[in-house]
């Protein structure tokens, strides 16, 4: 899944996203869908892994495993 970055027409917050590309998303901040997508900065080579460790993050705290290896996935308590 891709990071988007978003402009929030209505309250004017810059945010970014994790999200599939049929998701339609929403500001965090007041909810609305009137979204301008923004170009994303590259990432500096010395904080790729910082960047990817965060993305990582997010996507185990929103439960995105899919595109995780195997090993990499956590393991649930049952």
């Amino acid at each position: 899944m891709p990071i988007y970055d978003y402009h929030c027409h209505q309250c004017g917050k810059d945010f970014e996203l994790l999200i599939n590309r049929s998701t339609v998303p929403a500001c965090p901040e007041c909810g609305s869908q009137s979204l301008e997508k923004r170009l994303s900065r590259p990432a500096p080579q010395d904080r790729t892994a910082d960047l990817l460790s965060r993305a990582r993050t997010q996507a185990a705290r929103e439960g995105h495993f899919s595109h995780y290896a195997p090993s990499e996935r956590p393991r649930l308590k049952s």
